[in-house]
């Protein structure tokens, strides 16, 4: 296959196109020769391993390079077996979980963690992962949360809610256990609304099982790991390579395109799909059989990757809040580009459901908070007014 040249990644640091290419299935001898003469910042290069959430896997991606700095290699070698020892840690406490709730009758599915870790990569220290997520039926969630404080877990985060909304505007909760410095995330949904999603019954359906600790634990089937792993990136810019790196992983396992098609045009996700299809084939070299690119490739698509390209040409981390107004602006037109038009206007009709800053700003006794939906328009004029007069 042709190696495609679609992304303009001219602007990209040095550093991080050598990461690239390292972790690529089969690095180019002389694209590697060609950067090292170019003269590499091995400290920046560490910094972006480590942003990138990638240091595991370097160890096995160094050793076999000389020009690499001998203590660029024991760096990353002791982070290697760091990282095996949180993630057999991580997996321990997996089975746990999972054998609580299963004798509760609760289903489990494991989006991420050592499962994913397995799957991908073949052995779980060579991902990185800091908590363990996964999904319940909605119906099981107030049991689930109980279940979790009596293992000695605690609420790590409060979401604010007004009339439910926390149900589809919000997709998880954190929980944090003080002694095992173990941190969980329990989701109801697979992502934040509004907006539509397979529901857990129909994931069960398709579920995978995995064998990666003593008892069987479950997790998504490949195809609606696809529509996960995509989405989430996705709504992330891809600003860590580690979820590019998944797909680029992901793609190799012979999918089902059909039924990933099918799964992606239902919630309406193809473009999302194929833009982080467009950007593992261009990073990473993914093998792509001709009559997936044929389908998944767009003009959208392509757009959609390359607005992606501005989170690895800056580092970006979008947890680090207040972010810089020029990364805030792009980052919320990069997520409502995504949104297909029956998207866009859900999401445009969701700013009418009242929000918990209308009670802070107009304390109404609960029995007349549906009072804050014909106030929306005014309490939203009043706030923005009050900010501006406070700046």
């Amino acid at each position: 296959m042709a190696e495609q040249n679609t992304l303009n990644i001219k602007n990209v640091p040095l550093e991080l196109k050598l990461l690239m290419e390292l972790v690529r299935q089969e690095p180019r001898i002389e694209r590697l020769e060609q950067m090292n003469a170019e003269g590499i910042d091995w400290s920046h290069f560490t910094e972006l391993v480590y942003h990138h959430r990638l240091h595991p896997l370097m160890n096995s991606k160094l050793k076999h390079h000389v020009f690499i700095p001998a203590q660029v290699k024991e760096q990353f070698a002791f982070e290697y077996k760091r990282n095996m020892f949180l993630m057999l840690q991580l997996s321990a406490e997996m089975e746990r979980v999972n054998s609580v709730f299963q004798k509760q009758e609760i289903p489990l599915l494991f989006l991420k963690g050592p499962v994913l870790a397995k799957l991908l990569y073949g052995d779980v220290s060579l991902r990185t992962s800091s908590d363990l997520d996964f999904l319940v039926p909605m119906k099981d969630l107030e049991q689930a949360e109980t279940l979790l404080q009596e293992m000695g877990y605690v609420k790590d985060d409060y979401i604010d809610t007004i009339l439910g909304d926390w149900k589809w505007r919000h997709h998880h909760v954190t929980y944090y256990h003080p002694v095992k410095r173990t941190k969980l995330e329990i989701h109801w949904r697979l992502h934040p609304g509004p907006g539509k999603e397979p529901g857990f019954k129909e994931l069960w359906q398709r579920k995978n099982v995995s064998t990666v600790t003593g008892r069987p634990v479950y997790y998504l089937g490949k195809e609606d790991l696809f529509y996960f792993l995509t989405s989430h990136g996705a709504r992330h810019g891809w600003s860590r390579l580690r979820w590019l790196l998944d797909i680029h992983h992901l793609v190799q396992l012979d999918l089902n395109w059909n039924k990933a098609a099918s799964l992606m045009r239902k919630f309406h996700r193809t473009p999302t799909g194929g833009q982080a299809l467009v950007l593992s084939e261009n990073l990473f070299g993914s093998e792509l059989p001709h009559a997936v690119r044929k389908h998944w490739y767009s003009r959208r698509a392509e757009r959609l990757a390359q607005d992606a390209v501005f989170y690895l040409e800056n580092l970006i981390n979008l947890h680090n809040e207040p972010l810089p107004e020029h990364i805030s602006e792009h980052h919320k037109q990069h997520l409502f580009s995504l949104m297909s038009k029956p998207q866009k206007v859900l999401f445009i009709l969701s700013f009418l459901y009242p929000y918990p800053e209308d009670a802070e700003l107009l304390p109404l006794p609960s029995g007349l908070h549906w009072l804050y939906f014909p106030l929306r328009p005014v309490l939203w004029v009043w706030r923005k007014t009050r900010k501006h007069e406070l700046t």
